[in-house]
């Protein structure tokens, strides 16, 4: 039954192939799904489409990854395409992963620490440097000094 299943999808009809590139070209991430989900998912749509003899070059893949994340990752995707004349999907996925990484070591995903770190900062605001009198910096952060 198993091997049916995968000749029948397998196949290189019309109908397949239209399914297989409606499945890519309305594929999204959530905010709440993590990257790895998200760029095995991709990767195996990608390969579902290689399978039907359907060939996606490697900056369109890149680009599609980097179109498919949601809205709240605009700067990010400005800032990695900014100045580039070329993109590729190993740097696309590669530089994902790492602010992944980096979010989670960090714990910027977390409301509690971003709280944490705004309640730092208006105390800061409030310190007043015993060298130059200014507001917002204590005297050993003093940039006269």
């Amino acid at each position: 039954m198993m091997k049916m299943l995968e000749t029948l999808y397998a196949t290189k009809s019309l109908a397949n192939r239209l399914v297989l590139k409606q499945c890519l070209y309305t594929f999204r991430m959530n905010e709440d799904e993590h990257f790895k989900d998200h760029i095995i998912q991709f990767i195996t749509l990608l390969n579902d489409l290689k399978n039907v003899e359907l060939q996606i070059d490697d900056e369109d893949q890149a680009m599609l990854l980097l179109c498919f994340l949601p809205s709240s990752y605009k700067s990010f995707k400005d800032t990695l395409i900014y100045g580039r004349n070329n993109l590729l999907f190993e740097d696309v996925k590669g530089h994902l992963l790492s602010k992944h990484k980096i979010n989670n070591e960090f714990g910027s995903d977390n409301k509690l620490d971003r709280k944490a770190l705004v309640l730092v900062a208006s105390r800061k605001r409030d310190k007043r440097c015993r060298y130059c009198k200014k507001l917002g910096h204590i005297k050993v952060e003093c940039y006269k000094l």
